[in-house]
């Protein structure tokens, strides 16, 4: 069944193999925020598409500029002297500067400022592949000289430039196991995708994370990657996990904020209003794509072998519901909801001075009641349902 269907969706995806370029939702609103003597940032994994999103951005502009790759010596090098007049002589009468993967600069922070404060009419894009390293080298610099824009893996908005509704449903099960990196979509088979994932997370994901100053131990971070992987939508403890890995508390802490920081996962904090009942100081942990959860968890079986289909759809749904935050430049502040007595709701989100209560159910076939708890003590908010059958007008 599982081949089958898999053979369905190789010939479903021939439509998305033969487009020039998937346009990304964020694409527009870059466009209008590339303003002059500002720096525009682009944060994101690796692999996420960001330099074809330059490549895009730039034919779009269609303009003269200067595009340099941060990873590359000669513009590190390029970078080093950093004076006024260095930086005026190496952009001429050019009035677009492109960087990408910024973060590998040493001082670039520095060399920005001094570019966007003393060429008048420059304009500025760069990327880069972790927010952590990203602030501590552009933070304090740039206050009040940019502006910060984050790209995901393709969102289900973006797919469905290409997409009917029949097929977006066809390769749901698909997303579930592979996720939604942009590469994926020219891969053919289980075993390609599986060699493309674990590539992914070792040479690539991992780099990253121990690129920082004082991570020398990639078996520990992978252990807790592991360990997160098999609790999605659970309250997760530092001290149960740093006592099954050999680590304090603090440690644990400490790389789960590097985690997030360089776009692997992402913590959901417990909403409370300071009942009495309500567990207020909890966390859980999602990723923001299936594949990389699942080839963590060695798991790269159809759904029809797996016994997580509830969590596998509730990561999705709540990843996908994040990109579609973000892209839409949505106001809101994201929770999950639990008392002392068991009760609780998957998603909580506070905005426009309401609150939007949400439970993730990959049955159909499943209802759900409002808890007795949140209904008495919000009653003015909204509850919903999210399956199968309804998540797309949520997530798209």
């Amino acid at each position: 069944m599982y081949c089958q269907f898999l053979i369905k969706f190789g010939q479903c995806i021939a439509n998305i193999k033969t487009m020039n370029y998937l346009k990304r939702d964020i694409f527009e609103v870059i466009i209008e925020n590339l303003h002059a003597n500002k720096v525009l940032v682009i944060l994101g994994s690796r692999r996420t598409g960001k330099t074809e999103l330059l490549k895009n951005i730039l034919k779009n502009i269609n303009e003269q500029h200067l595009f340099f790759d941060g990873d590359d010596f000669t513009t590190q090098d390029l970078f080093s002297t950093q004076t006024i007049e260095h930086y005026k002589s190496l952009l001429g009468p050019i009035k677009l500067l492109v960087i990408d993967e910024a973060q590998q600069i040493k001082n670039i922070g520095r060399a920005l400022k001094l570019i966007v404060d003393h060429i008048p009419g420059v304009r500025v894009i760069i990327t880069g592949s972790s927010a952590f390293d990203i602030s501590n080298k552009i933070g304090e610099p740039l206050t009040g000289r940019k502006i910060t824009f984050q790209l995901y893996p393709f969102s289900q908005s973006e797919f469905n430039q290409a997409e009917s509704i029949i097929e977006t449903h066809g390769r749901l099960r698909e997303r579930l196991v592979f996720g939604s990196y942009p590469e994926l979509i020219h891969i053919d088979g289980k075993d390609k995708k599986e060699k493309y994932l674990k590539e992914l997370v070792s040479s690539y994901l991992m780099k990253d994370i121990l690129s920082f100053e004082g991570i020398r131990n990639a078996d520990k971070i992978l252990n807790l990657l592991k360990l997160i992987a098999f609790q999605i939508g659970k309250d997760v403890s530092l001290h149960e996990l740093g006592r099954q890995i050999g680590l304090h508390k603090n440690t644990v802490d400490r790389y789960l904020d590097l985690l997030s920081k360089t776009f692997i996962v992402f913590g959901l904090s417990a909403f409370s209003r300071n009942l009495r009942n309500e567990i207020s100081k909890s966390k859980r942990w999602y990723f923001y794509d299936n594949g990389i959860r699942n080839i963590l968890a060695s798991n790269l079986n159809g759904l029809e072998n797996r016994n997580d289909q509830g969590e596998l759809w509730e990561n999705y749904i709540i990843s996908e519901r994040i990109k579609y935050q973000s892209n839409t430049q949505m106001l809101v502040s994201n929770y999950f909801w639990r008392t002392y007595q068991q009760q609780e709701i998957d998603w909580i989100e506070e905005r426009g001075g309401k609150l939007f209560a949400y439970e993730m159910k990959f049955n159909p076939n499943k209802k759900a009641r409002v808890p007795t708890s949140w209904l008495t003590g919000y009653p003015g908010s909204e509850y919903h349902l999210i399956n199968p059958k309804n998540y797309l007008q949520w997530i798209s």
